[in-house]
């Protein structure tokens, strides 16, 4: 018998937040496996007792990067962890959209501002500034040109508490088509969405947000499929080394895909609104449990 571990956070008084977590559970039981609901930072807990680790709901990560990248490469070491470790670490850090750029992936342009760097903005249109380590729009806020002295506040903050900003051209199609979330499970598609606009105008940057706001299938086109496709292909250590990606897409002004992100940490999977995949996700885990 397979035993599975299912890598959550530890809500305390709040209720969990991930809705497919005690579905996918019960799916791997039903397959004949033992899945446990681990959380990542639970001394407790015996890794090296699983045949393999998923890692699905640790929204605390973002902050606390450094020790849960430690924690993914003790973890790695004791048991099979999916993702593995070092992806972890390459993708806790958003600086990874300037590998995916160099790799002549189509991305939104990205600059980066560290502690201590000179403050360059936009002077000519709307931009966005959020955190190379966030999740869930945390610390992320959208501006005008006009609104320039409310960034700089922003950005004193982030870097204050030693975080490094990332500034980007507002992609004004998000506010039409929305933004896409292609699913890739055990190697091939597994299914896509589309959600509404997360920043909207004048939304504080520490204010509270929605982050999957009018959630809804989507059939991807050739054109994000193969966006989506060359991103995972410029993976430092390849689409092979990846049991579950999701990867963002917005339409640039030219109408063309681009990467917004690309989850390969603790992606939600939306099972609950694509309910047909879940064989797919029990049946690669289980393969994956197996190697």
């Amino acid at each position: 018998m397979a035993r599975v571990a299912l890598v959550s956070y530890n809500p305390g008084e709040e209720p969990g937040a991930d809705r497919d977590l005690p579905v996918l559970r019960a799916a791997l039981e039903d397959a004949g496996a033992e899945a446990v609901v681990a959380y990542w930072d639970d001394p407790e807990v015996d890794w090296a007792g699983f045949d393999l680790a998923v890692i699905r709901s640790t929204w605390d990560y973002s902050w606390r990067v450094a020790e849960f990248v430690a924690w993914a490469e003790r973890c790695g070491g004791l048991t099979r962890l999916a993702n593995p470790a070092g992806v972890v670490r390459w993708n806790t850090d958003k600086r990874y959209v300037g590998d995916l750029a160099a790799a002549g992936v189509p991305v939104v342009p990205t600059r980066y501002l560290a502690p201590g760097d000179p403050v360059e903005l936009p002077e000519d249109q709307e931009f966005v500034v959020k955190p190379t380590a966030g999740a869930g729009a945390r610390y992320a806020a959208r501006y005008t040109p006009e609104e320039r002295e409310r960034a700089i506040r922003q950005l004193a903050r982030m870097h204050a508490e030693g975080l490094t900003a990332m500034v980007q051209p507002y992609v004004k199609n998000i506010d039409v088509r929305g933004e896409r979330a292609l699913q890739f499970f055990g190697g091939r598609l597994l299914h896509a969405s589309r959600k509404g606009a997360v920043l909207e105008p004048g939304t504080p940057f520490d204010g509270d947000k929605v982050p999957h706001p009018r959630l809804a299938s989507w059939e991807p086109t050739l054109a994000e499929l193969a966006v989506a496709e060359r991103a995972l292909a410029a993976v430092p250590d390849g689409a092979d080394a990846l049991l579950y990606a999701r990867v963002d897409l917005v339409d640039g002004d030219d109408g063309e895909p681009r990467v917004m992100e690309l989850e390969l940490v603790e992606p939600n999977l939306f099972l609950w609104l694509h309910p047909e995949s879940l064989p797919v996700v029990v049946e690669a885990i289980l393969k994956a449990a197996a190697l």
